[in-house]
């Protein structure tokens, strides 16, 4: 899709969701089946993000698989006690830069108040999302520095009064998700980070002060375990909505999204009611019923397409964490990276061509060479990833999936960098600025940059391209 189409889609897509007051002043008028359509797909869009969040809190907060790297009660920390390896395939893309912490949380019955110990300078972040994805507050080394600190989630509309010291967020809706980010020096330093990860706590505010003691967490076999994603894409039309209208009775609505709800009250989705879909006339039951076939197309495209092209690198600096009413570019982070930082606290520069456009290939030898004025400036770290062509970690001899600044690389004597990404050792002197790539078929890169500097939001940076080394 190229970007003119891409456009014409984004304009296409207002329309759908709403913006023109002449079309909701027509709630009354019967539907076409165009109309029916263009209402269900964008509708469809609205609610990806939701229902993709409410699965993925019943699967975390399931605790079927006991030890596993996220599995805790709601409103409690579970935390990633080491970097996954070549045989995890439970998600695409992993990193081997931080150990994960995550919190599911409801805070319908009253607020929850998270502490979180000093770092001593170690970079952390506590990334925190609504039920829409929509990331509301960061503390972190970045908003908040790295002293210890203690702050409150309350739900929407909240009077009470919180003890004093402890920072309040107000949650626009009543569940969310605390994901952290704890930076991680190698194996050697998981001792550290494990003693940073067991001093964060959350516990009611009834309870603040006082002896906790969290509640177990209860496997339902019931629950399907399979990965979010899966079950989401998997849905027909009908259950779709039926889950979308239910996730919507505890999570209203951002104010900015009355053109969008004016919308889908034309086919019956009305927040805070059930979706009947036997009452609904037959134009609309055909559009819910076509609208996934219709509309994850879209959001793949867009999560395919986002950002800029940079040598052949996709890099998005706008559209991740705060969306507004922009739904298509919502869901493609939801269906493509559900948690996904600002790009303030990060940014994602993805490679599966080489500079000349060609698809990567793991039989080929290839170089990323850095000047010295292009080395990425992270206020944080940097680092660069290989994957599979199934998007996990590649088994290599050394096993090393990720190369980055907390690695002894080696400079050249002008202060550029060469980064060796093959198959096989390219010798002594290059190893330690070696990137292995699998044993067989394509791959993919991305880099990872935490707490970039301005200056690489701002256009005042420009990744250079993967380079094959018989290029001439």
């Amino acid at each position: 899709m190229n970007k003119q189409a891409m456009r014409f889609g984004a304009v296409v897509l207002t329309c759908v969701l709403g913006v023109m007051p002449a079309i909701t002043a027509m709630a009354a008028e019967p539907l076409s089946a165009s109309e029916a359509e263009e209402i269900a797909i964008g509708a469809y869009l609205v609610g990806y993000p939701l229902v993709t969040m409410d699965i993925s809190e019943k699967v975390t907060t399931n605790c079927a698989q006991a030890g596993s790297s996220f599995g805790a009660a709601i409103n409690q920390f579970s935390n990633m006690n080491e970097f996954p390896d070549a045989t995890f395939t439970d998600v695409v893309r992993p990193n081997a830069d931080t150990l994960y912490s995550s919190l599911m949380y409801d805070v319908s019955k009253e607020p929850l108040v998270i502490s979180v110990p000093a770092s001593g300078g170690r970079y952390w972040l506590l990334q925190i999302m609504d039920a829409w994805t929509d990331v509301y507050t960061t503390p972190g080394s970045r908003a908040t520095g790295n002293e210890a600190q203690t702050f409150a989630i309350v739900p929407p509309g909240w009077q009470g009064t919180l003890p004093e010291g402890v920072k309040r967020y107000d949650s626009p809706t009543d569940r969310g998700w605390v994901l952290g980010r704890v930076q991680t020096n190698g194996k050697a330093d998981y001792g550290n980070v494990h003693a940073f990860q067991k001093g964060l706590k959350a516990v009611p505010l009834s309870a603040s002060g006082k002896d906790y003691k969290a509640p177990a967490c209860v496997a339902d076999p019931s629950i399907d375990m399979r990965a979010p994603i899966e079950q989401v894409n998997g849905m027909d039309g009908k259950a779709f909505f039926e889950h979308f209208s239910e996730a919507m009775k505890q999570n209203p609505l951002h104010a900015n999204d009355y053109p969008a709800e004016d919308r889908m009250a034309r086919i019956g989705i009305v927040p805070g009611k059930d979706f009947d879909f036997n009452a609904q006339p037959a134009v609309v039951q055909k559009a819910i019923e076509d609208a996934p076939s219709k509309a994850l197309p879209l959001i793949e495209a867009t999560s395919e397409h986002s950002g800029i092209n940079i040598n052949n690198w996709r890099v998005n600096l706008i559209g991740i964490g705060t969306y507004g009413a922009d739904y298509l570019s919502r869901a493609a982070v939801a269906y493509y990276g559900l948690g996904a930082n600002k790009p303030e606290d990060a940014i994602y520069p993805t490679a599966d061509h080489d500079v000349n456009g060609k698809p990567l290939d793991s039989g080929e030898k290839y170089v990323l060479h850095f000047t010295k004025d292009q080395i990425p400036q992270a206020r944080a770290f940097w680092s660069l990833t290989m994957y599979n062509d199934a998007q996990t970690f590649a088994d290599n001899p050394i096993d090393r999936y990720t190369l980055g600044d907390r690695n002894k690389l080696t400079y050249n004597d002008d202060g550029s960098l060469d980064i060796w990404i093959q198959r096989d050792n390219p010798g002594a002197d290059k190893e330690s600025n070696w990137l292995p790539t699998p044993k067989s078929g394509g791959f993919s890169m991305t880099m990872r940059i935490y707490w970039p500097d301005p200056a690489m939001m701002t256009g005042g940076w420009s990744i250079p391209g993967i380079t094959p080394q018989n290029a001439s």
